[in-house]
Order: structure tokens, then sequence, then C-alpha cells
């Protein structure tokens, strides 16, 4: 799990840099929105995880 927490963080990062170069978020509203973006990267995974984990109990 250590793994796809870092993958997640980095993911994460990745976002946030592409929203600041867009000018859509700022150094002032990061601590605001960064959390946002993180949950919804980690939920992504997570059900994806666990999707796959079906799939491979059904096989």
């Amino acid at each position: 799990m250590e793994k796809l927490e870092r993958e997640i963080m980095q993911v994460s990062k990745e976002i946030a840099v592409k929203f600041i170069e867009s000018q859509r978020l700022s150094p002032s509203n990061f601590e605001e929105i960064f959390p946002s973006i993180y949950r919804v990267v980690m939920d992504t995974a997570l059900k994806g995880h666990e999707r796959l984990d079906q799939e491979g109990d059904a096989r």
C-alpha cells in the first residue's frame, strides 16, 4: 500500500502543478484545494484497485 500512497501523492502534486500553471490554483488557496485533489485521486485509485482485485478473484 505504501507504493500506492506514493503514487497517489505524486499524481496529486502533478495535478496541482497543472492547476497552478493554468492559474486555477494559487499559493493562497493551495491549502484549501489540495486536500480535495488528493481525496479525489485516492478515491479513484482505491476504486480501481478494488475492481482489479474483484476481477482477479473472478478468474
